[in-house]
Formats: structure tokens, C-alpha cells, sequence
């Protein structure tokens, strides 16, 4: 099974933060989430007016963690209260993602959706493609932990669109329709670029 993967973190030079991942498989599937466990704080002008402005806010609190520049309300016993940028303050909704329609998620969550999405004893061995894909390969796996506490039957690398487009000498893909850098918008669009390389190769056969 093929998953077209995009992820959006804040990196330093020695550091890759998860911010989203969006993944789209080749059946439809679609899975988006963003993680409350990244540091605002350490991201950069651009990560803030390019990536933290397309985050989807959760439907279910009334203190929206981000204001309309996209940065963070400092309120630091609220963050310390719940822990992230999403809250619910229905006493039994006190965990991040209680509802279907929120994307947040804790690190642990979306180890497990994403183990869940993935599954290789239901969906067949995973391969991965993505566009300038070797960061977003390195936080796909970060999820996991280490390198080599990837799940079985997972791969050790996630194949690049780029590349492909540059060996067939594909001057230009499709225009993305959706806003770029938002991780789901994106991973769809890789999709689409790959479909159509291939068509690109099969009519060069």
C-alpha cells in the first residue's frame, strides 16, 4: 500500500519538532493530526507565518491557543493545566483528541493511529513517498523514538517525488489547489504529483 506522508516541524540545525502530519493513502484513507507536545516557543517567523497559521483549532474549547498572527497566548497555568494547545473543559473530555473532529493529538496518540493507519498485517507492506521527503522521513520515524525502534514491517526510508520528477526530466508538476504547508493539503498534493508521474512515465514506455 502506498501513503503519500507530509509533515510540519520546527527544526533548529540539530532538532526536528513534529508540529502535523498529514497521510494519504493510495485507497482513499486520510489521517491528519497535529501534536501538542511541539515547543512553540523555538519557531522561526517563517514556520509562524507559514505553518502555524494553517493549524486547525479545536472546535471544543473556548480559549483558542492561538491568536489571529498564528502565536501563542502566553498563559502558562492554562498550558500547565492541560499540557498542549488543545483542552476540553467537559470534565470527561480531558484527553487530547476526545473528539473525532479535533486534530490534536499526544505524541503516544499518534504513535498509535498512525501504527493503526499503517497496519501492514491488514494493508500490505507500507511505502512511503514524499516531496523533498528526507525531513519528513526523519519525523515520521520520530514518532517511534529512535531509528531503530521503527515498527516492524515498516520501511527504513521514505521514497521522493523530487528525485523521480528530476530522472524523467519532468520540468513541472501540477499546481497544488489547496494552501501549501499545511500537512494534510500537502500530502494530498504529493499524491497527485505522483499519479501524475507515472502517467508521465507510462506514455514515455
Amino acid at each position: 500500500m502506498r501513503y503519500f506522508i507530509d509533515t510540519e516541524f520546527i527544526e533548529d540545525g540539530k532538532t526536528i519538532d513534529l508540529v502535523s502530519i498529514g497521510i494519504v493513502a493510495e485507497d482513499g484513507r486520510e489521517s491528519y493530526m497535529q501534536s501538542v507536545e511541539f515547543e512553540h516557543r523555538k519557531a522561526s517567523e517563517w514556520v509562524k507565518e507559514h505553518v502555524l497559521l494553517h493549524l486547525v483549532m479545536c472546535p471544543h474549547t473556548r480559549t483558542p491557543r492561538f491568536d489571529i498572527t498564528g502565536l501563542y497566548r502566553a498563559d502558562k497555568a492554562y498550558h500547565k493545566r492541560y499540557g498542549g494547545q488543545c483542552t476540553f473543559e467537559e470534565p470527561d473530555k480531558g484527553l487530547a483528541g476526545a473528539y473525532a473532529d479535533c486534530p490534536w493529538r499526544t505524541r503516544e496518540q499518534m504513535k498509535s493511529e498512525v501504527l493503526a493507519f499503517l497496519n501492514p498485517d491488514r494493508y500490505g507492506y507500507p511505502e512511503l513517498w514524499g516531496y523533498y521527503s528526507a525531513y519528513d522521513h526523519v519525523a515520521f520515524a520520530q514518532i517511534f523514538g529512535a531509528m531503530m525502534d521503527l515498527p516492524s514491517g515498516f520501511p527504513m526510508y521514505t521514497r521522493d517525488i523530487k528525485q523521480w520528477c528530476d530522472a524523467l526530466g519532468c520540468s513541472k508538476l501540477p499546481e497544488q489547489s489547496e494552501s501549501e504547508h499545511n500537512a494534510l493539503h500537502d500530502a494530498r498534493w504529493n499524491k497527485s504529483a505522483w499519479q501524475f508521474l507515472r502517467n508521465l512515465e507510462e506514455r514515455a514506455r
